[in-house]
């Protein structure tokens, strides 16, 4: 049987070689990307049986490039591999349709496994990420986003990522298409909703959460 084809994404070079050599020995690999928005294109082109992605990259964060790549291309499996343990990113990648959420640091010994269980149709979440979930309720069969809690909306995460890399209210309305007074009003809410008073606390949010790096 021919081998599965696999998209991978993160904007280390040297992570996507690590990954490469995880995978090949099993899956063909059919292509890299650097960023968020080249991902969805790459997936679009390529036609994928699953991504392999992370949830912090540059132009489009991973979990809205989930939901781009969803909407194109419904039985192509999204597997997150990230730095991320906040839960509301958890429930955001999974409610964006993901397979499975693992860590970079067990990346060796999980990523093979949680790629076979996305291509049978089932779900995979790190056992590093599931403190304080019963293992009974965790169930390969059953998405896994009701049990990690809410958080941002789509839209707020993309604000917040646009945001922590520095780009002004003008450039985030532009690269959004909407207007700056709605930039503004996403990024109180933002605020509002963590706790956050500053840009610079919301650039430091995201940078521990690994939305940027």
């Amino acid at each position: 049987m021919p081998k599965a084809r696999l998209l991978l994404a993160d904007d280390h070079a040297i992570i996507l070689e690590g990954l490469r050599r995880i995978l090949e020995p099993e899956f063909e690999i059919a292509g890299v990307a650097a960023n968020g928005r080249d991902l969805v294109d790459q997936a679009r082109l390529l036609r994928p049986d699953a991504v392999v992605l992370d949830i912090g990259m540059p132009l489009l964060n991973g979990v809205e490039a989930a939901r781009q790549i969803r909407a194109a291309l419904p039985a192509t499996k999204l597997v997150f591999l990230t730095q991320n343990t906040d839960r509301a990113y958890v429930h955001a990648a999974f409610q964006a349709h993901a397979s499975g959420y693992l860590l970079k640091q067990s990346a060796v010994s999980e990523l093979p496994v949680a790629v076979r269980e996305a291509l049978a149709g089932r779900f995979y979440v790190s056992p590093m990420i599931c403190n304080g979930i019963a293992e009974a309720m965790l169930n390969p069969n059953r998405n896994p986003a009701e049990l990690f809690g809410g958080g941002l909306t789509a839209r707020q995460r993309e604000v917040l990522q646009l945001v922590a890399e520095g780009k002004t209210a003008k450039e985030i309305a532009a690269i959004l298409t909407i207007s700056t007074k709605t930039v503004e009003f996403h990024k109180s809410a933002i605020m509002e909703e963590l706790g956050l008073r500053t840009t610079a606390e919301l650039t430091r949010y995201a940078l521990d959460q690994g939305i940027v790096a």
